[in-house]
């Protein structure tokens, strides 16, 4: 599969350099990094949280946990970590836990963590589990561009 079609659809769109940057079969973030040699923290990956409004997904460092009680307090919503069943649903051409943290190309309701503001380069799961998309801080920016950013994870 490589990178999801809705994904290469939203990185055409935009206009979007990118490296495809393949890796060893792994089901971890952490795993995810060392295969790749990349600094854990450079990965992006997507939460999917849910509350009476619907799904949201929010973004933040692979080595970090989100913090549910932080959107919580910022937002005055009551989230929830959403059931992994409806991932299939919601993210019908990637495999399950090979979420690309792009949100918006998925129509969804999309947090940052600051923490991944200030990257030079980003990766993130390309839809599978032995591909990476490596694109500059600056693209990742423009395809989040209105999302509302926050201090939504800790170490």
């Amino acid at each position: 599969m490589s990178v999801a079609a809705t994904i290469q659809s939203c990185l055409s769109e935009h206009k979007v350099q990118y490296e495809l940057v393949p890796h060893p079969k792994t089901y971890s973030s952490h795993e995810t990094a060392q295969a790749a040699h990349i600094f854990e923290d450079h990965i992006a990956k997507a939460v999917i949280v849910e509350d009476s409004q619907g799904y949201a997904m929010v973004v933040i460092p692979a080595n970090n946990w989100i913090k549910l009680h932080a959107l919580k307090d910022e937002l005055d919503r009551d989230f929830q970590l959403a059931d992994e069943s409806v991932l299939p649903e919601l993210f019908a051409d990637c495999q399950t836990g090979a979420i690309p943290p792009l949100g918006p190309c998925y129509q969804l309701e999309t947090f940052l963590d600051e923490q991944l503001t200030s990257l030079a380069n980003v990766y993130f799961e390309a839809g599978d589990h032995e591909h990476l998309l490596h694109i500059s801080g600056e693209a990742f920016l423009s395809l989040l561009k209105g999302v509302r950013h926050g201090h939504f994870s800790h170490r």
